[in-house]
């Protein structure tokens, strides 16, 4: 049996919900293998789809924006959330995000390449590393996206944790849509969803859940012996559930006070409203961190560590 620590235990627990002892089971029965500890734990019905972020841990800034009417999101990275909210920070970040919406580099090593400014010829990575040394702390570039073409709406979150790009095309002019796009991109912000649409979702992700529904079915004693025919025309209706929880134009539109109906239908009945047609494209969404571990200090070791050396 592959060894498992309790971080991974408790990773468990924040990937999906579940108490700490039905973690633990999961892993054993697992091999430690947190992807099959997953999938176990939602075969015995006791969690829903792992969440989709990682832990958050790194500091700096999402940032989105419309800059020419080309749509730019950009994740800069910094040591502590202090220098996230620095004004020569975000300024930095700013004009990053204003160097790939002129340039349209191909990649990082593009971006770091291009001219920071107009009245100067730094580089972004010589621009970076000059940050580096007025702030004190490593700064770092991670990604972008930049959409051209369509109607882009950005939007930021709590300042900089999530930074959204939704891509729009419309018959109509971008002050009339920019609302709409807003809202969708608040929704991306707030649900995180794994598809924009259900016709994203592939065949292998369509039986993998399936299986799962099965199997939970045949771990519920009311389920269980039902003929498999029966289980088959649940689980074919319970797949519009899945599309409605994990496809963006299937979920139910968060802002009730707004629209009560599917995001589909609210892109539908925003356009309608203004005599138009509004189609969804396509969407960004950063997270400020997402997938970075931090390293965690196990400050009560430390100091144990000093005063024994003492």
């Amino acid at each position: 049996m592959a060894a498992f620590t309790a971080a991974d235990v408790k990773n468990l627990r924040e990937m999906t919900g579940v108490g700490m002892m039905d973690c633990k089971k999961a892993l054993t029965a697992s091999d430690g293998d947190m992807d099959k500890a997953v999938e176990w734990l939602r075969e015995k019905g006791m969690a829903a789809a792992a969440k989709k972020a990682g832990r958050i841990a790194a500091e700096g800034m999402a940032y989105a924006s419309v800059i020419d009417g080309v749509g730019v999101v950009t994740e800069v990275n910094a040591e502590t959330d202090f220098v996230g909210k620095n004004e020569k920070f975000v300024d930095f970040v700013k004009g990053v995000a204003a160097v790939i919406a002129k340039e349209n580099p191909a990649d990082l090593d593009a971006l770091m390449a291009c001219k920071y400014s107009a009245d100067s010829d730094q580089t972004v990575l010589e621009r970076q590393q000059e940050m580096v040394q007025v702030i004190g702390e490593n700064i770092k570039v991670r990604r972008f996206e930049r959409f051209e073409g369509g109607i882009s709406v950005s939007y930021v979150h709590a300042g900089g944790k999530i930074g959204v790009l939704v891509n729009l095309e419309s018959d109509l002019p971008s002050d009339k849509i920019e609302q709409a796009g807003k809202d969708v991109a608040m929704q991306i912000a707030a649900l995180n969803p794994r598809f924009w649409d259900k016709s994203q979702v592939s065949e292998e992700v369509l039986a993998e859940e399936k299986k799962i529904m099965l199997a939970q079915m045949d771990n519920d004693p009311k389920m269980a012996n039902k003929p498999a025919q029966v289980k088959e025309k649940i689980v074919g209706g319970k797949m519009n559930k899945f599309y409605a929880e994990n496809c963006l134009l299937q979920q139910e539109f968060v802002r009730k006070d707004v629209f009560d109906g599917t995001v589909e239908d609210y892109l539908a009945s925003a356009a309608k409203a203004q005599g138009g047609k509004i189609e969804f494209k396509k969407a960004v969404r950063f997270e400020k961190g997402e997938g970075i571990e931090k390293k965690q200090e196990n400050f009560a070791a430390e100091i144990a560590s000093l005063v024994k050396g003492n």
